[in-house]
């Protein structure tokens, strides 16, 4: 989440081929995250079901899971509690990013 880990992690680049046979375990909050942020209608809003509720995470958990698993490779998915304080400043920028964003949509629309 924004936060520097290069001195305890040495970056390899390796192929989904790689990984075929293993169990990969994912940071939940980063990849529900993902698809909330990218998986969008044509008009740019957030997937919904038939009651308005926001689907876009769960198109994308079901459509990664299953191209996963048709290369032989299991997620685990983790869901580590609340983030620790030190995320805490990365998350507020975000939440203003975000904010900013919308209302910017909302003027843009409303033009």
């Amino acid at each position: 989440m924004g936060l520097n880990f290069k001195e305890l992690i040495v970056k390899q680049e390796i192929s989904l081929k790689d990984l075929q046979g293993r169990i990969l375990a994912v940071d939940s909050m980063n990849l529900l995250y993902q698809f909330l942020t990218t998986i969008r209608s044509p008009d740019g809003s957030v997937l919904t079901d038939a009651q308005g509720r926001v689907t876009s995470h769960l198109i994308g958990l079901f459509s990664r899971t299953t191209a996963l698993m048709e290369q032989n490779i299991k997620l685990a998915l983790v869901f580590d509690g609340k983030a620790p304080e030190i995320k805490r400043k990365t998350w507020e920028k975000r939440t203003a990013v975000k904010q900013e964003a919308s209302l910017q949509l909302k003027q843009a629309q409303e033009a």
